[in-house]
């Protein structure tokens, strides 16, 4: 039986997430976690919600983050976790915050609908990781709270749900944002003509 230390993945990690009761990957944890621990390439994962996917990217994010000496420079995060809406986004944050509780990385999270002002404060400081809703994100950036520039790993996370909510133009928007040379992970339960579309578009390799 293979467990998440035999997948590469550091004791810090693997203390967090066996007190949560993680033991045996899930498939798509199974295939992501070493590919994204070796290899720097783009990654299209079809995984329906409940399967572990956060983990699956969420893991490597913050084993290789871990593992860089410098701080992120102000407004600026070195991972984008890119979600559809406020529940997911919250719901990936503290998974997020569980997993990496025992390394010192800054998270943070970014959605419509509260004050925005305690997000413009966690952004000033710069953060490791951050978790956001595609229109307050924009906002954020418009308003030049957050800028996108240090992004090194970009995760869009259930894109057919982003695109039947209507999100693509504020997709592509982030999109162009972020710098050309990164790694970007896509995952969504399906896969019709419009979200394969999305993926030709912002996957390199």
């Amino acid at each position: 039986m293979t467990d998440f230390k035999a997948l590469g993945i550091q004791k810090e990690l693997v203390k967090s997430i066996t007190e949560i009761g993680f033991v045996t990957p899930t498939p798509i944890q199974l295939e992501a976690i070493p590919f994204l621990l070796k290899k720097n390439q783009d990654l299209i994962g079809l995984a329906q919600t409940g399967t572990g996917k956060t983990a699956a990217f969420g893991l490597p994010i913050l084993q290789i983050l871990s593992k860089i000496e410098t701080r992120p420079i102000t407004r600026s995060t070195r991972a984008l976790i890119l979600a559809p809406t406020r529940e997911l986004v919250i719901q990936i944050g503290d998974a997020i915050r569980t997993y990496g509780r025992e390394v010192p990385l800054r998270y943070t999270v970014i959605y419509g609908g509260v004050s925005q002002n305690p997000q413009i404060k966690a952004m000033k400081r710069g953060v490791d990781i951050l978790v956001a809703t595609p229109g307050r994100l924009l906002d954020l950036i418009e308003q030049k709270f957050i800028r996108l520039d240090q992004v090194t790993h970009f995760v869009l996370d259930e894109a057919d749900r982003m695109l039947d909510m209507g999100f693509i133009n504020d997709v592509n928007k982030i999109v162009d944002k972020l710098p050309s040379t990164r790694q970007t992970l896509f995952f969504s339960a399906t896969m019709p003509s419009a979200v394969s579309s999305l993926a030709n578009k912002i996957l390199h390799n």
